[in-house]
């Protein structure tokens, strides 16, 4: 059994996608199936840390997860938005999301660190917003 894509067939055109689904997609969706049309969808969704899945969902519009975080990480880690980290300076959006995801781990005082301000001492913070506007 012979098993991918058939030869000779196009590549998947997410932008042509997107457009269907959107009508008129934001930036960050267009910029992300681009990604996905130049790269595949799963090499896409690796550079955002989302699953394959996840990545299709959000480019056909019927994600239902937090669009928010998606919008996040894809702007992180694909259009080079950035934040000024307390603890590391500037980092992208996406690495400032996966930080304050990580459970805490004495392994370092940047560790310690990371976890103490993305707690909710930090602006950027998803966690809990603090007295500190962005």
């Amino acid at each position: 059994m012979n098993r991918g894509p058939v030869s000779g067939n196009q590549k998947a055109d997410f932008v042509a996608r997107a457009r269907i689904a959107w009508g008129e997609p934001p930036d960050w969706v267009v910029t992300l199936a681009e990604e996905a049309t130049r790269t595949t969808g799963a090499a896409a969704a690796r550079r955002i840390n989302y699953s394959p899945a996840t990545l299709s969902q959000v480019i056909s519009n019927t994600y239902r997860g937090d669009l928010g975080r998606v919008q996040e990480m894809v702007e992180g880690a694909l259009m080079a938005s950035t934040v000024d980290c307390p603890v590391l300076g500037e980092i992208g959006r996406d690495r400032c999301l996966d930080e304050q995801a990580r459970p805490f781990a004495a392994t370092s005082t940047h560790r310690a660190q990371l976890y103490h301000w993305c707690a909710g001492r930090c602006p950027h913070s998803k966690q809990h917003k603090g007295d500190c506007d962005e």
